[in-house]
């Protein structure tokens, strides 16, 4: 087989196809850093009671929506049992968002201690504002809800409207004379002020959001915060490429004293690359973050794949050295590929039947431990998937070429 015809063959193009994609994926979308790597936060949510799926679902689902709100990016949030919720966040500090997941998000406005307003009768909440150290943040409510107001609100010129959320009193400005009239109005503003601008324009979009968001079904209190510095990922991923280095120059150590030839070193290496290129384009493209346990996973996969190459240089080298002649030897050639595919694709059966459950329930369950081995799983999973379908093939027909003299 000439290297033309090897080059032309489908699943050489689609391996080529896909590696040029994958760079271009991880180029323009990049590569999501987990928390160990990139530094954030780790903070633990205690629910009042232990809750039913459902619940939870809702509170992980509330919580997800305040901090998108707020601006967070790379967060992930997700139960730890049926009474705590894990949320880690990449690249910010803790005291950012602290009060926006730990509080309960109630809102409640009461007039001569009547309530007036309830959180679920916000329809629309407006962009906050900020003047100086002033801060206010406007909200439609329903027709329901103004005309309870204008009810409750109806001869109280000049008393004060008390505005809580989470039972906190956080303005209480006097009720002007045309909304004591008993007409209803679906504006509504809260305000409020702060020592400092900044500070004035972190407390309004908290209020915001929380507005926004909706209240949690249950209460919620923080009982742990934890920081992750990105001093650990920067030390991490020079080791994990001193030692990647490393492992590249015993594996071609290794083929070369085992099979006497360089030729098979660079097939080798060239096709361990091109799995990592794949495997983190995959990850790019599904906004998957690479943490530690993410690469322990491609490394798994990619010394998995090694270990499948050299079955199928040895079942090949086997079945050249009992044939002769061109046409013969052909025919053994791919004889023994079809047999080292079918060891390779019993024991990639096996080992991804091995990490489903272990992905499954760290998914399902969310626990902390779990939770970082669901990584690990998938990324090995995914790995060992393109390469028993995309890489592999590619490398048997390499072999297969070489041996056609």
């Amino acid at each position: 087989m000439k290297l033309k015809e090897f080059l032309k063959d489908k699943r050489v193009l689609l391996l080529i196809v896909l590696v040029i994609a994958s760079i271009g994926a991880i180029s323009v979308l990049g590569i999501q850093q987990g928390l160990d790597l990139k530094g954030g936060s780790t903070i633990q949510i205690q629910l009042e009671k232990p809750v039913d799926t459902a619940t939870m679902n809702t509170v992980t689902a509330v919580l997800d929506k305040r901090l998108n709100i707020f601006g967070v990016k790379d967060v992930k949030v997700y139960p730890s049992g049926n009474q705590n919720v894990i949320v880690e966040i990449a690249g910010v500090q803790p005291e950012d968002v602290a009060k926006i997941v730990g509080s309960n998000g109630k809102f409640e406005a009461k007039i001569n201690n009547q309530t007036a307003l309830v959180g679920s009768d916000i329809t629309q909440v407006k962009t906050y504002q900020v003047t100086g150290t002033q801060w206010q943040v406007p909200f439609t409510v329903s027709l329901d809800g103004s005309n309870r107001f204008a009810q409750v609100a109806k001869g109280q010129a000049g008393v004060p409207v008390e505005m809580y959320l989470d039972d906190e009193l956080i303005t209480s400005p006097e009720l002007a004379e045309e909304l004591a009239n008993g007409n209803p109005s679906t504006d509504v503003m809260i305000s409020g002020g702060a020592a400092t601008k900044e500070e004035a324009q972190t407390e309004a979009k908290s209020v915001q959001t929380l507005l926004q968001s909706g209240a949690l079904p249950v209460k919620v209190k923080i009982v742990g915060v934890s920081s992750v510095s990105a001093d650990l990922g920067d030390q991490f991923i020079n080791g994990a490429l001193i030692a990647g280095l490393l492992a590249l120059v015993v594996i071609a150590a290794i083929i070369i004293l085992r099979y006497r030839t360089p030729i098979l070193v660079v097939p080798i290496i060239i096709t361990s690359i091109a799995e990592l290129i794949l495997v983190l384009g995959a990850a790019a493209v599904i906004h998957w973050n690479i943490d530690l346990a993410a690469i322990a996973g491609i490394i798994a996969a990619i010394g998995t794949g090694v270990d499948d190459q050299i079955i199928i240089t040895d079942e090949v080298l086997k079945g050249f050295s009992e044939k002769k002649g061109k046409r013969r030897r052909l025919a053994g050639v791919r004889s023994q590929i079809k047999g080292a595919f079918f060891i390779i694709f019993a024991a990639a059966g096996t080992l991804i039947a091995a990490m489903l459950p272990l992905a499954y329930i760290g998914f399902s369950r969310g626990a902390t431990g779990i939770g970082v081995l669901s990584g690990f799983a998938f990324t090995t999973v995914l790995g060992v998937l393109i390469g028993i379908f995309i890489t592999r093939p590619v490398y048997a027909k390499f072999i297969e070429m070489i041996l056609d003299k």
